[in-house]
């Protein structure tokens, strides 16, 4: 782009994420009635209890889906989330939640949408996104963006979708980029920044001083070279 240029381009790649086995989920029901809203909202997961030496009390915490995408609602039962949206789950308990509350409504979020930032960044960690909506700009950012010696032409994207491992490569120096399936992220995605080796080797401490070692040596020794030479 030239200087001071404005573009405009509909965005085409912005793909909502889909339910995952082992995501964990809040599912908040909500109805006409008080007693329903008590029943369908004791949560599945405890955290503490018995087992705690915290002594910390259990509390819900959330629902997990299962490995085969389902989660284990109280008076519902198993209910197959797996592969929806949030908003198309969301529709499915409304409709599954007609035959038991009046004037369901159904508000539902990811608790653990998360995404890894390894390699050459200057933050490299796990994190949780709040909002369920991060492209690999922001999770670059999130890491404190690339090293001077991370490829920025050569990330590598690691999604596991459908039972399948999927491994691609993006450009940041392209703008082809912002066009990329792989430019928003999905839970539990990884980036990799692979380094760029010929700097990492010429900034290696090991080799900056055994290149210093060996200049001293090459010095001394034709500090004696030219005393012998003196002498005889």
């Amino acid at each position: 782009m030239k200087e001071q240029e404005t573009k405009e381009e509909p965005i085409l790649n912005d793909v909502d994420p889909r339910i995952q086995p082992n995501d964990i989920l809040d599912i908040t029901i909500t109805s006409l009635s008080a007693e329903s809203n008590v029943m369908f909202n004791s949560g599945i997961i405890q955290v503490g209890g018995a087992g705690n030496s915290s002594g910390a009390s259990a509390k819900p915490v959330g629902y997990q889906v299962d490995r085969n995408g389902y989660v284990l609602i109280p008076v519902l039962g198993k209910v197959h989330l797996g592969g929806l949206t949030k908003e198309e789950a969301k529709e499915h308990l409304t409709s599954v939640l007609g035959k038991y509350a009046r004037d369901p409504i159904v508000d539902m979020r990811y608790m653990n949408f998360k995404i890894t930032v390894i390699g050459e960044v200057n933050n490299p960690s796990t994190f949780t996104v709040p909002h369920e909506r991060i492209n690999v700009l922001e999770a670059l950012g999130l890491a404190g963006d690339l090293t001077p010696y991370g490829k920025r032409e050569n990330v590598l994207i690691v999604r596991e979708q459908d039972g399948k491992r999927i491994t691609s490569r993006i450009d940041l120096n392209s703008k082809d980029v912002l066009n990329s399936p792989y430019f928003y992220l999905q839970q539990n995605d990884v980036i990799y920044v692979e380094p760029d080796r010929v700097k990492a080797v010429q900034v290696s401490p090991g080799r900056s001083n055994l290149q210093f070692g060996i200049s001293v040596g090459l010095a001394l020794l034709s500090v004696v070279t030219i005393l012998v030479s003196q002498v005889f």
